[in-house]
């Protein structure tokens, strides 16, 4: 996030869109909740499904899956046609503006209603109210980024947050939802193919020289590695023979489940490292157990790149251990004398070799975590990103066009499919179904149906339907729910049984690697 949780709470407009924040998010929810009751904000909330936050908005645009960069696009062409951008943010903070304003030119609101299905009244109410905004703050998770156009998407919203002057303030910003407990902090320490910790590129000669320095080696690669979306099909083909998966279970994760399952099974060799004996784990060839989050010490750091300490409450059980001890002990078995007294020393090593965490110590934050950048020991953190420049200098207009999602509704699948998370479970379950409680609220996937189409397939709530894609099929139960649109079903990914992601397009963002979870074409039947 640009900008913290809490000054979620300052703004004056949050657009929320691909996004069931109360149920994925539901404390940050809260603060969005108490922005509009008790400070007066106004909500656009950007979603095809009647999800619970509509009820909080004042403008709901439910556009057809895949169509993101089409409605912001018109968001600005509005915005620009009614002169509500900042001129003065654009002259001095940006670049590209002329390019991407004729980019914007055909995106009225009549033909982005032809694309998106949002009537054009309402996409000018909606660019109305968030340009006439003091303080606008821009809110997306996974909705937006689990496309082929994932990162166009999240380009268009910064060209929108850039555009009305809403970056580097109080109440404004470009706010991404992390999915799971510390992605931020895996992502800031270089759990990316092409990047060391703080994001400094792999093939800059001079960074590996600078690492070099720091571990004592030499000989560093500056070749970018493999997404995981690029390891799985190469194991497939043969090509990819040995995998270490550390708290991921990607065989009830991952798309196109029945081809994922094909490539694991074509590897030569699989650990796993994880908590659970998850479905991923079972086909491990040697599955290490490691400690959860409440049996270490160490950092995370969340959402908003708040860095704050974890502290061991619990001891952990039988043969398990802390995961950089598991790394170090297979390090020295391959000859690489990798060797730390506990966490802290980690943690000041990461301070050493890391721009943005420099100023961070335990002392520091033994009470309360502290934002990156904070680049030296005196530094406060930094709050809010961007306030007076860009990390490139001036930020960038993208010029980007619409693309459709890469599969299409046709006579042999008629219905579109999406997939997310409901409130009572989490991710793949690996945690969340060992409480009875839980499953008793949430017991089992489902898909979600409206009154329309239960009508159109003569459904009734409960009924097991088979749904068919082209890649795998899966048997469910029918909920008939009035969040639901016509033409699209939504099945939660989390269950192993009737597991979604048998159904979803692997496809994947050209820049990313990202996979298209949330668009794919389907059919269904009553089943047997």
């Amino acid at each position: 996030m640009t900008n913290t949780i809490a000054d979620i709470e300052t703004a004056d407009v949050i657009l929320i869109t691909g996004s069931n924040t109360s149920e994925n998010h539901p404390v940050l929810s809260s603060f969005v909740k108490r922005a509009v009751k008790f400070h007066g904000a106004k909500v656009i909330v950007v979603d095809p499904r009647r999800i619970q936050m509509t009820e909080f908005a004042d403008v709901w645009l439910r556009p057809n899956l895949g169509t993101d960069v089409a409605w912001i696009n018109g968001l600005m062409h509005v915005i620009l046609k009614e002169e509500g951008h900042d001129t003065e943010f654009i002259k001095n903070r940006t670049e590209g503006f002329d390019a991407f304003r004729q980019k914007l030119e055909k995106y009225t609101p009549e033909f982005v209603e032809g694309i998106t299905g949002i009537a054009a009244e309402q996409l000018i109410a909606a660019a109305r109210l968030f340009a006439g905004a003091k303080a606008g703050s821009i809110l997306y998770c996974m909705g937006i980024t689990q496309h082929i156009s994932g990162t166009d998407n999240v380009k268009s919203l910064a060209n929108l947050a850039m555009l009305t002057g809403n970056m580097g303030i109080a109440g404004g910003g470009v706010n991404p939802l992390r999915g799971q407990n510390n992605v931020q902090g895996a992502c800031d320490m270089g759990g990316l193919p092409n990047v060391y910790t703080a994001y400094q590129p792999v093939a800059d000669l001079a960074i590996a020289q600078k690492m070099e320095a720091a571990w004592g080696v030499s000989g560093l690669s500056t070749q970018i590695g493999l997404k995981v979306t690029e390891m799985l099909p190469k194991a497939h083909d043969g090509q990819f023979k040995a995998l270490y998966i550390i708290g991921e279970n990607p065989m009830v994760s991952d798309a196109d489940l029945n081809h994922a399952e094909k490539s694991f099974k074509n590897l030569d060799f699989l650990v796993v490292q994880d908590i659970f004996m998850t479905e991923t784990a079972r086909m491990a060839d040697v599955v290490l157990p490691s400690a959860c989050f409440a049996e270490k010490e160490g950092t995370f750091s969340n959402t908003e790149r708040r860095v704050q300490r974890v502290r061991r409450a619990v001891t952990p059980p039988g043969g398990a251990r802390d995961d950089w001890w598991i790394t170090c002990e297979i390090a020295k078995r391959m000859g690489y004398a990798m060797q730390y007294a506990d966490s802290r020393a980690i943690f000041e090593e990461i301070t050493r070799v890391t721009p943005s965490y420099a100023g961070i110590t335990y002392e520091r934050i033994e009470n309360q975590g502290l934002h990156w950048p904070c680049p030296t020991p005196d530094h406060p953190g930094t709050p809010i990103l961007h306030s007076q420049q860009f990390t490139r200098g001036l930020g960038m207009f993208h010029a980007i066009d619409w693309i459709p999602p890469a599969e299409q509704v046709d006579e042999a699948y008629p219905l579109y499919l999406t997939t997310g998370r409901v409130l009572y479970q989490y991710h793949t379950g690996t945690m969340t179904m060992k409480s009875q409680d839980l499953n008793d609220r949430a017991p089992e996937a489902y898909a979600e149906v409206s009154r329309q189409d239960a009508d159109k397939y003569d459904l009734k709530e409960g009924d097991h339907i088979t749904i068919a894609s082209r890649r795998g099929e899966i048997r469910v139960r029918v909920r008939i729910l009035p969040k639901a649109v016509a033409g699209t079903l939504f099945i939660p990914f989390h269950f192993a049984e009737g597991a979604a992601n048998k159904l979803t397009n692997a496809a994947l963002d050209p820049v990313s690697g990202i996979p298209e979870f949330k668009v794919c074409a389907v059919k269904i039947a009553k089943a047997a």
